[in-house]
């Protein structure tokens, strides 16, 4: 049996049937647990993104499993569904949101499903959880590891320069 490696992103702003946003995160592990082996992250709060209001509670972690990455999408929603998510609007109040970031076998490619996750370089609710258990493992499609994505992220920039030329008093 052949086994593979996910990188999944744990999400919550929402009560559910476990409690809080905290309680759910870490009930949702617990689920991912029963897939196969399971290291988790640590919990981080993060600002939402969208039109939500309220605060994300965010976890990572890397499951090895036998699924291939279809079987493990399906298993990602039938938990969303245990949990009481519901399809409703895009970056809305969740119970629970599970997304397939990486993968050990690369890029994969589906109409329901594309590794890695389109918009994980840009995330550090997803980098700075997975910076903590695999710094070193690599984004497939530019190279880089999870270090070199989340100080990319995470730099200071110079603020734009601004010509007071001609300005009066």
């Amino acid at each position: 049996m052949t086994r593979s490696t996910y990188v999944v992103a744990l999400g919550s702003n929402r009560h559910g049937r476990h409690g809080g946003p905290v309680a759910e995160v870490a009930a949702a592990l617990d689920a991912l647990r029963a897939i196969g082996t399971v290291t988790a992250s640590r919990t981080i709060t993060s600002a939402p993104i969208g039109p939500s209001l309220r605060r994300f509670c965010n976890a990572v972690a890397i499951v090895r499993s036998a699924d291939e990455p279809r079987d493990m999408l399906r298993r990602l929603k039938a938990i969303e569904r245990a949990f009481g998510r519901r399809r409703g609007a895009r970056w809305s109040a969740r119970v629970i949101d599970l997304d397939i970031v990486l993968w050990s076998g690369g890029a994969f490619r589906a109409a329901e499903l594309v590794i890695p996750h389109r918009l994980f370089r840009d995330r550090d609710f997803v980098l700075r959880p997975l910076l903590d258990i695999a710094p070193h493992w690599r984004d497939p499609i530019t190279g880089l590891s999870v270090r070199q994505l989340h100080a990319r992220l995470t730099r200071r920039r110079a603020l734009p320069r601004r010509d007071f030329a001609g300005a009066g008093p």
